[in-house]
């Protein structure tokens, strides 16, 4: 087959630049654009007006900005192009719809009688989505399915290698998603792909050295930026920082060994005291703030030292700008910020602790889902046209389905 010309080739790039800084950075105008791009005006006009035509974008006239001239057009990445996004997790299965430019149009959380399985999971999901009827018909386009899965998930295929919070092995859950709901279907470790949401739309936007950990019912979860870049590690597995040493003589971990960051700093630990079985993080932030006790405030206490050893050797290995706590850890470092900020402070060799800003993870209970979502707009953002050419090949999710 001959192959494309270069003007194509050129233009799938310059298509995809522009889509993915409106889905990163929100409505920007043209004359933004044409800054950030370093394409000229009639460039970035037929860029935005191709994108408008695949419907992909839409532009509004700005606000009078009290000056000369035509003011530029803003154009803004279209939210009803969407993904839907799955979280399974050792309490619940977590079901959304993410629009472009990190939209949650819904969110539901749906509590598990026990540890759900592949099977289970799967079929919460499409009672779920069954139940976004409206919200389904509200969009323009659902492009794909991302899962974030607590375990080690191979990225080329979506397949879970092991997942042993939930007592997955070598199942091939992205197939399985696709099978379920008739769309493109795609998975992630859950807390890479928080790391990713975090660094495009949260608190590490713009931060070259982030540490990320994210806690939920099935342990804790990590991920590194070095020098702008995610630290994949040889087999693309690096980040299980839930498995660093914090107490030589601590609990036994699913691992084999003891005293790791995970068994010791661990959902269950708060929620006993709260005389709480499940909770969702509203609900466990709102239970922590009412329950001041001194018993409740030991546990916490207890948790954020255990914390703080782990968070002085990543300040070590690292030597990060920022860390950014997500899930339970972000609700357990609001409790008591204090604590914690002088504990690494203190720690960090050299004087590091004291320089690292440590962070609530600005995503709140949306983060995993908008990270989820990522891999389902990821050929969307890197060829928009061909992708949606691909997608309309595809079976849209129907209710009954």
């Amino acid at each position: 087959m001959p192959s494309k010309p270069a003007t194509d080739s050129i233009r799938v790039q310059n298509l995809s630049r522009v889509l993915t800084l409106l889905h990163r950075r929100g409505p920007l105008s043209r004359a933004q654009l044409t800054r950030l791009t370093g394409f000229n005006r009639s460039t970035v006009g037929a860029l935005t007006s191709e994108l408008s035509r695949l419907g992909l974008a839409y532009e509004t006239e700005p606000a009078a900005a009290g000056r000369a001239g035509r003011p530029s057009p803003l154009v803004h990445p279209n939210e009803r192009v969407a993904a839907l996004a799955v979280h399974p997790d050792v309490d619940a299965v977590t079901v959304g719809l993410v629009g472009l430019g990190g939209k949650v149009h819904r969110r539901v959380r749906y509590d598990a009688a026990a540890v759900p399985g592949v099977a289970e999971t799967l079929s919460i999901t499409r009672a779920v989505v069954e139940g976004m009827t409206a919200e389904l018909a509200s969009m323009d386009r659902i492009v794909g399915v991302g899962a974030a899965v607590p375990g080690l998930v191979d990225s080329t295929d979506g397949s879970v290698r092991l997942a042993p919070h939930l007592g997955w092995e070598n199942e091939p859950l992205a197939e399985s998603l696709s099978r379920t709901l008739g769309l493109p279907a795609f998975a992630g470790n859950d807390a890479t792909l928080g790391t990713l949401a975090e660094s495009v739309f949260g608190a590490g936007v713009e931060q070259a050295d982030v540490v990320y950990l994210n806690g939920s019912a099935s342990g804790i979860g990590g991920g590194v930026i070095v020098g702008g870049m995610p630290l994949g590690g040889a087999a693309g597995f690096a980040g299980e920082l839930g498995h660093t040493l914090v107490r030589s003589d601590g609990l036994a971990c699913f691992c084999g060994r003891r005293g790791c960051l995970e068994t010791e700093v661990n959902l269950g630990g708060l929620l006993e005291p709260l005389g709480l079985k499940h909770a969702d993080l509203e609900q466990l932030e709102e239970a922590m703030a009412a329950r001041r006790t001194p018993g409740f405030e030991a546990a916490a206490a207890r948790q954020l030292d255990m914390l703080a050893e782990a968070l002085v050797n990543f300040v070590n290995i690292f030597n990060p700008s920022t860390i950014l706590l997500g899930g339970f850890l972000g609700v357990l470092f609001s409790f008591d910020p204090r604590r914690l900020q002088n504990a690494v402070a203190h720690g960090g060799i050299g004087g590091l602790g004291r320089q690292v800003q440590i962070r609530r993870a600005a995503l709140g209970a949306d983060l995993l889902l908008v990270g989820a979502a990522e891999l389902a707009f990821a050929d969307l953002l890197a060829a928009p046209a061909a992708a949606l050419n691909s997608a309309e090949q595809t079976p849209q999710p129907a209710a009954g389905a």
